[in-house]
């Protein structure tokens, strides 16, 4: 169930301090499931895009960009056209319609992945749950409301693309042409659109989103012949499984080569997929106990899947939400886009013999992330008393570095500014001279920043800087020949602030 109060004081907090504005556009009175990143947030989010780029291309990834507008042929191949839907149930009184699993998750905090039609009704009718708009009863049936987002290209019908992956799939020719052989694996960073029937909640349900999805083509026949697993295969995962034909679901740290033993998880190249989506997130800074990887159950995994789990993270907010998915989506892409472009989507192994590729895929956003570090990073003020912070990892900090000269004089700003162009090439650094030291040092806490560069009269004398820890407001002094090297350390965790 959502805490609404959080909430709240979250959105306000984003909104204040340049984080999230919206919806969007607010003049206009603003549209749900739109919103735009102000200069903190902006800063955050290319923080948290960074860190997703770093992991996937220190293991052997590439990136590609690809139209975010493709013909209907395509989405007809992959099955969105027909298939790609959600759940909706309409007000009697007011015809506000809502998608149905999220109305009864926020009000009832249960999970209804894998649910029916007849249960979600079941359900509205013993919790009483009545229309959010009006208060109104809701109709006792249940409809399906496509998703896609439709346009015309020259008069032609196209969609503006409700995923990344697909469209990582169409290049395929180019891509074994370029990687000469299996396995490759490429990735992509990019906008994703969704109609969305009633977004409420925040960066969590967008109907324009960020997607980061990833996707690894291999030989079938090498699933089980992954090398890159033996380097991560006693690593402990923590594990939601379904247990047989029970219903009930248990989290268990359980290394990846017990999951294969116990065949909770069906191949090594998959298994080392989830534990590569697990080691975003915890670069990301999120803690380990806030996270669980939860495997689909039979009625809830897409049928072309052969594997499926979501990891999921515990906001304060909202509760646990899923953040990533990881599938093997088997050969079915591949084959599906060669019957309806006509042409050979295969490759070719070194006996001769020709073979449609699987698809391993690793797929989330980069807006939840935001959203998230957001969530559990800010600490609101109790009562009037203190300050809010936003204890962020120093690593994921919208702004490294804030400089300020202590008094707008006797040349301390020219000296600071002098700093800031030291330091700016390598840090993301702001300037802030206005007002008393202390209220300098609240507003950088309240954007994260970790480290707070004063510039006093020793200053000009010693030539060095008093470096403030946002967190412990310790401070050490620092000179200008060290300081770069000093804050490489500091913000990269090699050095303690002592």
């Amino acid at each position: 169930m959502q805490n609404e109060d959080f909430l709240k004081d979250l959105n306000a907090f984003m909104q204040s301090k340049g984080f999230i504005y919206g919806p969007f556009p607010e003049i206009y009175n603003g549209v749900s499931g739109f919103y735009a990143y102000g200069p903190l947030g902006k800063l955050l989010k290319n923080k948290v895009e960074n860190s997703v780029r770093s992991i996937f291309f220190s293991n052997g990834f590439r990136e590609l960009e690809c139209p975010t507008v493709v013909p209907d042929i395509v989405w007809q191949a992959s099955g969105h056209l027909d298939t790609f839907t959600d759940q909706t149930v309409e007000c009697a009184k007011c015809k506000s319609v809502f998608r149905i699993d999220k109305l009864i998750e926020e009000v009832t905090g249960k999970e209804t992945a894998g649910w029916k039609d007849k249960q979600f009704l079941e359900t509205i009718k013993k919790e009483k749950i009545s229309c959010p708009s009006c208060k109104g009863a809701f109709k006792e049936e249940v409809k399906a409301y496509s998703l896609m987002m439709k346009t015309l290209v020259a008069g032609k019908p196209f969609s503006l693309r409700p995923e990344t992956a697909t469209v990582t799939y169409l290049p395929f020719k180019r891509l074994n042409e370029y990687f000469r052989k299996l396995p490759f694996a490429v990735f992509q960073i990019g906008k994703a659109y969704r109609n969305e029937i009633s977004p409420r909640q925040h960066l969590l349900r967008l109907r324009e989103f960020t997607q980061a999805e990833a996707q690894l083509f291999i030989d079938p026949k090498e699933k089980n012949n992954w090398t890159k697993y033996e380097s991560i295969k006693k690593e402990k995962l923590p594990l939601y499984t379904s247990h047989h034909q029970e219903k009930q679901l248990k989290v268990e740290l359980i290394s990846l080569d017990d999951a294969l033993k116990h065949k909770h998880i069906k191949s090594k190249a998959y298994a080392w997929c989830l534990h590569l989506a697990y080691k975003q997130f915890l670069s990301m800074g999120i803690p380990a106990e806030r996270i669980r990887i939860r495997q689909h159950l039979d009625d809830e995994r897409a049928f072309y899947a052969d594997d499926a789990w979501d990891i999921e993270i515990k906001l304060n907010t909202f509760g646990w939400t899923e953040c990533c998915g990881v599938h093997d989506r088997t050969d079915y892409d591949l084959k599906k886009h060669a019957e309806f472009s006509k042409q050979s989507l295969e490759a070719v192994r070194d006996n001769g013999e020709k073979y449609v590729p699987h698809i391993l895929e690793i797929a989330f956003g980069t807006d939840r992330p935001c959203f998230t570090l957001m969530d559990m990073f800010y600490e609101k003020k109790e009562d009037g008393e203190g300050k809010s912070t936003f204890k962020i990892p120093y690593h994921m900090a919208p702004i490294d570095l804030a400089v300020f000269p202590l008094q707008k004089k006797d040349g301390l700003p020219e000296y600071a500014e002098k700093v800031k162009e030291l330091l700016e090439r390598d840090f993301i650094v702001d300037f802030d001279e206005s007002g008393s030291i202390g209220k300098r040092y609240l507003r950088a806490a309240e954007a994260g920043t970790p480290y707070a560069l004063t510039i006093d009269y020793d200053s000009l004398k010693m030539k060095d800087v008093t470096i403030r820890d946002r967190d412990t407001e310790k401070q050490i002094r620092v000179s200008e020949k060290e300081l770069k090297e000093t804050l490489k350390k500091l913000l990269s965790g090699e050095m303690k602030f002592l």
